[in-house]
């Protein structure tokens, strides 16, 4: 099934930081403004989700542009596998 990830970007004492990962259904992927991932179980879901959380908890942006594309890049290389 495929999924538009969505997340927050907050800001930090550090930095802007993205969190409360989320996947809603999508009959529409838009690649535009947003990353959608096909996930063919709703624990490979989960464990995706958990990975996204755990991974950019340390991790601190500049600027919304650059928070975006991270997050963009690493969904993406991760539907490729």
């Amino acid at each position: 099934m495929m999924y538009q990830l969505g997340w927050s970007t907050l800001p930090g004492l550090r930095g802007l930081c993205c969190s409360e990962f989320r996947a809603t259904p999508t009959a529409v992927p838009d690649n535009e403004r947003g990353v959608a991932v096909e996930f063919a179980t709703d624990a490979e879901r989960d464990n995706f989700l958990r990975q996204l959380e755990a991974y950019f908890a340390t991790q601190r942006f500049t600027n919304t542009a650059d928070a975006f594309d991270t997050v963009k890049a690493y969904a993406l290389e991760h539907a490729r596998k």
